[in-house]
């Protein structure tokens, strides 16, 4: 009944892989492995399913197309510039040494050379599509090692796409269809040919093209899909892989305005074929060989789960890069992609291996997709258990990571901020208005380098990780800031900030009320909990624009409607103190948490966080504006009278000792608040008027540094 029919046998793979990713979700597996799992499963080897290999086929090379779009969409060409060299250099020596030891091997196995070259070859190519793929769901395609894995993947996949061309070409000379030099004369031609169209199109249309379809961002999308279908057909035709056209495609949109809106649009559309490209993958196994070819797939097996994450983390030890670095960019080449499978499928076409040796680097292929998805998604983990040993891959001067970093130990520092995306970014921005003293750390090289420029002091870094601990000023901080909305690691933060004895404050950002339990829990001073903090401001400026911004007033005045930053110089001062009245600004209305004042008196005190409507001319408005919100650092001015915490130590001869704090009228005398006792080895938390002091309590009192001040010239010790 499914044989024949295409669309229900789709509907059939669809059905199954659905069903297949639910049992993963329960069992906590990646659905890249469920989906292998549906395509062996569909596969002639067992539920036989799959007929239409054409169709499946047909929908994974445009998920494969979209995929690689994708990545050339966001590619950043700086960043391509700094770690190129680090990425030309690991992609070319892991594939020389993988393929030289991997030809040793299968040649010790009494393989043929022709098949021990072939096989040789395909352990050296990772695979990209499944690379990126987790790497994105990581969140670490922006990190170094995300970034310098792209890179040498894409070394890699030029590398693939050279030995197509040179068994293409070999092929052609044997079957002698057309002399190997010229073909590849012919080759070298084209591709130059496309890579000048290319850039002709970039500069000269593309720009306009999108600029005239961004009105619509359906038509838009559609643009972004026909042209990487477009490239990558192109590309095929002149003799190189698809994959390439898409990436180029994708690279000749990036530096558009645009990128950011169709890579979130094509996202959804690239996970779903690229479905197709795993049950694909998982059913071109045939298990008919498995028997005979499982003892030779299993050691070629290990030699690619641990061989070619040691020869990245020589090669990038050797030039100067963290363990760390190395360890997780090793990590993504511990397995084989599907231009091995292409290699070998060619190879098996022209002739040159056999049915057994295809079987063999298939299953190969699957088992190390398998294992090396798994050693990807828990990297951390697996990383704090290797640490140790893979010191001898670090120097002693990891000089190309310290490069980074721009932090020298002087002076105080009053935070270490952990994160430094969009809200990382904002905390920063609104603590150095305050005139704190910050050490940022993220692992993303573009944000450590925009702060740079900014004159912040900031150290590349994973906040997860317990060795970066040692190269922060925990000693010095006052308070640790983690802007990462990740339990995980914000819970591994502060379990290693305890393990190292860092006595100051932390502070971690949570999702939900859940996770702000958890971290309290943990021992976390302080928990942002930014959404619920933006939905009720949002809901306050809802409500105050509802009830106040006019629809249409047709007279020659303009509405504002302004929130008081909490740094604002006219914070605190009142309506009467502000020169409003000489620009002719009238204050119509404040709302202040939820609450609103029609029509404030000159006496109103402003507070931070205070929306105001203004009415006045546009002139006079914008003036107002500034006034209103003029930033103004006093820190230094107030650090003589702030409110803070203190411990006084009480005397025997003082004149506290003996007295009760009834007689002493504590809060009415000093202006200060007692909150506890600490007395020996006791500790008094609920204050009694007539508790009468004793000489060596440790009084621990809240109030302003002037009182502060007093009250430890009266209780000298």
């Amino acid at each position: 009944m499914i044989a024949g029919n295409v669309f229900v046998e789709i509907a059939a793979i669809l059905g199954l892989a659905t069903l297949t990713g639910i049992i993963g979700q329960k069992l906590r597996q990646p659905l890249i492995i469920m989906f292998l799992a549906t395509g062996i499963l569909a596969g002639p080897s067992f539920l036989g399913i799959i007929h239409s290999y054409e169709q499946i086929e047909l929908l994974a090379h445009i998920g494969i197309a979209l995929l690689l779009f994708i990545v050339g969409l966001k590619l950043d060409l700086n960043l391509i510039r700094t770690t190129g060299p680090v990425a030309l250099a690991t992609g070319l020596g892991q594939i020389v040494f993988t393929s030289l030891i991997g030809f040793v091997i299968a040649i010790a196995m009494d393989m043929s050379y022709l098949s021990a070259a072939y096989v040789s070859v395909a352990l050296t190519f990772s695979s990209t599509i499944i690379i990126v793929k987790l790497l994105s769901d990581k969140k670490e395609i922006d990190s170094l090692h995300g970034q310098i894995a792209l890179g040498f993947l894409i070394v890699q996949d030029i590398a693939a796409i050279l030995a197509l061309v040179g068994l293409t070409t070999l092929g052609a000379s044997v079957t002698g269809e057309d002399s190997g030099y010229l073909s590849l004369l012919m080759i070298g031609a084209k591709g130059l040919g496309l890579l000048g169209a290319v850039a002709l199109l970039m500069k000269y249309v593309i720009p306009y093209l999108t600029q005239r379809l961004s009105n619509s961002l359906e038509l838009l999308t559609l643009f972004a899909i026909a042209w990487a279908v477009l490239l990558g057909a192109s590309s095929e035709l002149l003799g190189f892989s698809r994959e390439v056209g898409a990436f180029l495609a994708g690279v000749s949109l990036a530096s558009t305005a645009f990128r950011d809106s169709i890579g979130a649009r094509l996202t959804s559309l690239r996970d779903f074929l690229l479905l197709f490209f795993f049950i694909d993958l998982g059913a071109r196994l045939d298990w008919s060989m498995v028997g005979s070819q499982l003892g030779a797939s299993l050691v070629f097996s290990i030699f690619v789960l641990v061989g070619n994450p040691l020869i990245v983390l020589m090669i990038m030890g050797g030039m100067g890069y963290r363990r760390r670095t190395g360890f997780l960019a090793g990590l993504t080449v511990a397995q084989i992609s599907e231009f091995s499978l292409i290699v070998a499928a060619l190879g098996l076409s022209i002739g040159h291996i056999t049915e057994e040796t295809m079987g063999l680097i298939t299953l190969v292929g699957v088992v190390t997709i398998f294992l090396s998805t798994y050693m990807i998604l828990y990297s951390y983990p697996l990383y704090r258990v290797l640490s140790s040993p893979l010191k001898i891959f670090e120097r002693r001067n990891p000089y190309r990571e310290a490069d980074i970093d721009t932090f020298a130990e002087t002076g105080a520092v009053d935070v270490i901020l952990m994160g430094l995306g969009n809200y990382g970014s904002g905390l920063m921005e609104h603590l150095l208005r305050r005139k704190n003293a910050i050490v940022g750390i993220d692992f993303d090289p573009g944000a450590l380098d925009m702060w740079r420029k900014k004159g912040v002091p900031v150290l590349y870094g994973d906040m997860a990780d317990p060795e970066m601990h040692e190269h922060l000023p925990l000693k010095k901080a006052q308070w640790v800031i983690s802007a990462v909305r990740s339990k995980e690691m914000n819970l591994a933060l502060i379990h290693n900030l305890k393990k190292d004895g860092y006595t100051g404050k932390v502070a971690l950002t949570a999702t939900n009320s859940q996770e702000a339990a958890e971290f309290e829990k943990a021992g976390a001073n302080l928990v942002f909990r930014p959404f619920k903090d933006a939905t009720e401001q949002a809901a306050d400026a809802l409500t105050y624009a509802m009830d106040f911004l006019p629809k249409s007033v047709d007279w020659p005045v303009s509405f504002l409607e302004l929130r008081i930053r909490s740094d604002a110089s006219s914070a605190g001062q009142t309506i009467r103190e502000l020169p409003l009245s000489a620009l002719g600004i009238s204050i119509l209305a404040a709302s202040r948490g939820g609450r609103i004042f029609y029509e404030p008196t000159p006496d109103f005190r402003i507070f931070p966080a205070d929306r105001l409507l203004l009415m006045g001319h546009p002139a006079g408005l914008k003036d107002a504006e500034t006034i209103l919100n003029h930033l103004e650092a006093r820190r230094d001015a107030e650090d003589t009278d702030r409110f803070e915490i203190a411990e006084i130590k009480v005397s025997e001869d003082s004149d506290f000792s003996g007295k009760s704090l009834a007689e002493l009228h504590f809060r009415q005398k000093f202006g200060a608040t007692l909150v506890g006792i600490r007395r020996g080895q006791n500790q008094i938390t609920t204050i009694n008027p007539a508790e009468r002091l004793q000489g060596g309590d440790c009084l621990i009192v809240i109030g302003k540094s002037s009182t502060i001040k007093e009250l430890k010239s009266l209780a000298p010790v």
